[in-house]
């Protein structure tokens, strides 16, 4: 790069190629991880001598002596420091046996950054919670390639594998990222994947199968639903998660709580939140008019409904939809609780933001390192936790749909387990 630069023969273009595949063959050769197919070697013969693979330069950290090259192997070959069991242990580590899990939690991309976020991605990233990272900017030769292959490889791949009790865990990604699933006519492609996804589960031999983020939309797919009309004779069971998002929000509101405002997209979490809070006694604010007629349609004119005319209280439910303008408006020292998928933007340094619906996990699973989205170390959205419970309690329903699951028995069982409430008082104290 510096000889280009004292020669006037630079270009942003040489440096963004060079810097995108330097850092890619980089990474791979390092990996320890063989992802290189034999069939582009048969096709192409003489890729073998301009490719390296990562099990052949792993040689050169176990043998030391042999495998000098970095990314093209022809010179190994010229100067006869290749070594002899390169093309023995290539074949070999293709040939490892795949592991099947037990659970599966389906997720997808956020945004074209989020793939640096993830386990393959940078680890420092990963292990802490999802924010924007202003220097990301200068990997855009990379991330455009991410995208590019994501496009072109279309299908799920696997992020993260886990191990909890007797169970196998591991979590899938589809190639989509969320902007896309808001896009009409992207629905049958995402829709084809998802399923795709469940029947590569059934083969395999899953128990169960959680939809996280919006791989569980209504609009898309009725909350995970029409998989399961689709195939009724599926063994593997779906789980959208939602009983344990609604009890995950009960248990996260302060106790001794008479009022709360609810606002936002009026999901199924939605409506059962406000059922639920309904029977306990717990008067349940709507800011719109549109909203209290929805929900007294589906709850019946004898639940606690009203359409707030102030914004004195201070707990408020909030899904997708809150606008800035309500954020502001509402009193200091409001606590914030989502309901949804996605955290909403944190406008007021005066008022409280809880996690979305989540719980911590026990200290017995292992292989933790990596964050799942904006949550901390060691916590997990209510929706993959679900479908872990789902599992241990050996439970032989679909939870998805427009139906949901006993309330207080998921939570039950998902404290049994070992699974924690997020408290207030650390979630005051993050925020502080």
């Amino acid at each position: 790069m510096l000889t280009t630069i004292y020669t006037g023969t630079s270009s942003i273009v040489s440096f963004a190629g060079y810097v995108t595949y330097i850092d890619f063959m980089n990474n791979m050769g390092h990996c320890n991880f063989e992802l290189i197919p034999k069939w582009l070697f048969t096709i192409f013969p003489p890729v073998k001598y301009l490719l390296y693979t990562p099990s052949y330069h792993s040689l050169h950290h176990t043998q030391f002596r042999t495998n000098y090259c970095l990314f093209m192997p022809i010179y190994d070959y010229v100067y006869g420091t290749m070594d002899k069991s390169s093309d023995s242990l290539y074949d070999t580590s293709l040939k490892r046996e795949e592991e099947s899990p037990d659970v599966l939690h389906l997720t997808h991309l956020t945004t074209p950054e989020s793939i640096y976020h993830l386990p393959l991605g940078f680890a420092a990233l990963a292990s802490r919670p999802y924010t924007r990272t202003w220097y990301l900017w200068l990997m855009w030769p990379v991330t455009l390639w991410s995208m590019i292959i994501t496009w072109i490889y279309g299908r799920t791949f696997v992020v993260d594998r886990h191990r909890f009790d007797k169970l196998r865990l591991q979590t899938w990604a589809v190639p989509k990222y969320s902007l896309q699933y808001f896009v009409q006519w992207q629905n049958e492609a995402i829709n084809g994947l998802i399923e795709d996804a469940i029947l590569e589960a059934e083969e395999k031999g899953v128990k169960v199968l959680s939809l996280g983020l919006l791989n569980q939309g209504e609009e898309l797919n009725r909350n995970g639903g029409l998989y399961v009309q689709r195939h009724p004779h599926l063994k593997i069971k779906v789980v959208d998660g939602s009983s344990l998002a609604v009890a995950v929000i009960l248990n996260s509101i302060p106790k001794g709580t008479t009022q709360v405002v609810l606002r936002g997209k009026l999901t199924k979490v939605a409506y059962a939140i406000a059922f639920a809070l309904s029977q306990k006694g717990v008067q349940v604010g709507v800011l719109h008019q549109a909203e209290y007629l929805k929900l007294t349609k589906s709850l019946g004119t004898e639940s606690n409904l009203v359409v707030a005319k102030s914004y004195a209280q201070k707990i408020w439910l909030v899904g997708d939809g809150l606008t800035e303008k309500e954020q502001m408006s509402a009193p200091k020292g409001t606590l914030f609780v989502p309901f949804s998928q996605f955290p909403p933007k944190k406008l007021r340094k005066d008022c409280f933001y809880h996690y979305t619906p989540a719980m911590k996990t026990p200290t017995s699973l292992e292989n933790v390192h990596a964050c799942e989205n904006w949550l901390p170390r060691r916590v997990m959205s209510a929706w993959r936790v679900a479908g872990i419970v789902h599992a241990l309690e050996g439970w032989k329903e679909h939870d998805c749909g427009y139906t949901m699951s006993n309330i207080d028995k998921v939570w039950q069982a998902s404290l049994v387990h070992g699974f924690q409430p997020l408290t207030i008082s650390t979630i005051h104290t993050k925020n502080q």
